[in-house]
Formats: structure tokens, C-alpha cells, sequence
């Protein structure tokens, strides 16, 4: 009986463990598109973005503006792909760390003592589909993986 449950326990684990990539997939391709759309909003209203960030006291208000949409946008193309994938996540998981700190601290302060506050805050799904791809790795099914076979190198 116990062997039994152990055989199916791990059938179980193989199931699951053959959905990793799917799911990294799906997180990357949804989010990346997420991104990818938020960026293209910003580079397309950079005046009023840049007013916002001077209204946060950001330094070089319109500079940083340019450099944030730039990140979502393209860094969310490449993240949607799976190209370049650990160092694109950890561009826009300290992007999406930085619109924490600076438009919504009292969320990002609450962390630990109200996570509700924490993950209803907007940047939170960003912020976490990034950190998923940056510890995780984009996953087989991803331009990373397929680079990493023609050029003979591992998956990092």
C-alpha cells in the first residue's frame, strides 16, 4: 500500500514537474506583453510621464522616464521571448522596484505587516512575474534555451 502511494506521489511530481515550462511560458508571454504595453504607453505620453516623475522628485524626470518606458518596452519584447531572460528580469524586476519605492511606498513599506496592501498595489503582478523569470529561468520553451543548444552552452 505505501509503495503504491509512493508510485503515485511521484507520477504526481512528473506531472506537475512537466508543466514548469508551460507555465514559465505563459508567464512570460502574458506579462512580457504586459510590459511590452505599459512601456509603449509611456513612450507614447513621455511629457506627461516625465511631469509625474519630477511631481515623485526623481532625478532627471524626463531622462528617467525615456530609460523606464525604454526597459517595459523592449525589455518586455525580450522577456515575452525568453531572450536574454535572467538579466532582462532582474532590468525590470528592479524597474518595478523602484515604481514601488517611489509611487507607492506605503504599500512597498507594508511588505511583511499588511501583504494586502503589498500585493494590491499596481506594480505587484510586474514586479512578481519578473522575480518568477529571474529565479526561475525562462524555462525550456524559451529563445534562451534554443541559443543555449546551437551554441553548445547550457540554459543559465
Amino acid at each position: 500500500m505505501i509503495r503504491r502511494l509512493t508510485e503515485l506521489y511521484s507520477s504526481f511530481g512528473r506531472v506537475l514537474n512537466s508543466l514548469q515550462s508551460p507555465l514559465l511560458l505563459a508567464i512570460r508571454l502574458y506579462w512580457g506583453w504586459q510590459f511590452a504595453q505599459s512601456g509603449l504607453g509611456k513612450l507614447h505620453r513621455l511629457p506627461q510621464v516625465a511631469e509625474y516623475f519630477a511631481s515623485l522628485g526623481l532625478p532627471q524626470p524626463h531622462f528617467t522616464a525615456a530609460m523606464c518606458a525604454s526597459v517595459e518596452f523592449f525589455g518586455g519584447i525580450l522577456f515575452a521571448l525568453g531572450l536574454g531572460s535572467r538579466v532582462v528580469s532582474l532590468a525590470l524586476f528592479i524597474n518595478m522596484t523602484v515604481a514601488y519605492w517611489t509611487g507607492d511606498r506605503e504599500a512597498f513599506g507594508h511588505i511583511i505587516n499588511d501583504p494586502g496592501k503589498f500585493y494590491a498595489a499596481d506594480p505587484y503582478t510586474f514586479w512578481f512575474a519578473a522575480l518568477i523569470i529571474l529565479i526561475f529561468g525562462p524555462g525550456y520553451l524559451a529563445l534562451d534555451t534554443f541559443a543555449g543548444r546551437f551554441l553548445g552552452t547550457r540554459n543559465p
